[in-house]
């Protein structure tokens, strides 16, 4: 990946299904890039009924909300959050995220060396 770079300039994903959520996401830099080390960066947008499921991973994780309110599930609790605010999420705490009133725009973190090695636990299982 190059040093600066763009949400525009990226590929993005979307997840809609019951266990994951209704959000749509893209890597701005992925920790197997040398350039910074082991960091894993990107931007998650949930639309004004978009959500991310309620999951756990190993690796410790920040959100920054860049736009928008949203309702942060940490580990039980749920917190009201706004553009400016800064979340940290401990390794193995439960969080999810949804929409309040509006689209969210979410900058996320992990210190990881790949994207890939950070495993999703969703709480909520889904029959196939």
């Amino acid at each position: 990946m190059p040093l600066i770079t763009t949400v525009q300039d990226q590929q993005w994903e979307t997840w809609y299904d019951p266990a994951r959520g209704r959000l749509r996401w893209c890597l701005l830099a992925d920790g197997v890039d040398p350039t910074p080390e082991s960091v894993t960066t990107g931007v998650a947008e949930l639309a004004d009924d978009g959500w991310l499921g309620r999951h756990r991973h190993t690796a410790p994780e920040v959100y920054y909300v860049l736009e928008g309110k949203a309702v942060v599930a940490l580990d039980g609790e749920e917190v009201t959050v706004g553009a400016g605010a800064l979340v940290r999420i401990p390794g193995d705490v439960e969080h999810g995220v949804r929409a309040l009133g509006g689209p969210v725009r979410v900058l996320f973190a992990f210190p990881t060396s790949a994207f890939d090695d950070v495993v999703y636990r969703f709480s909520v299982e889904v029959a196939a």
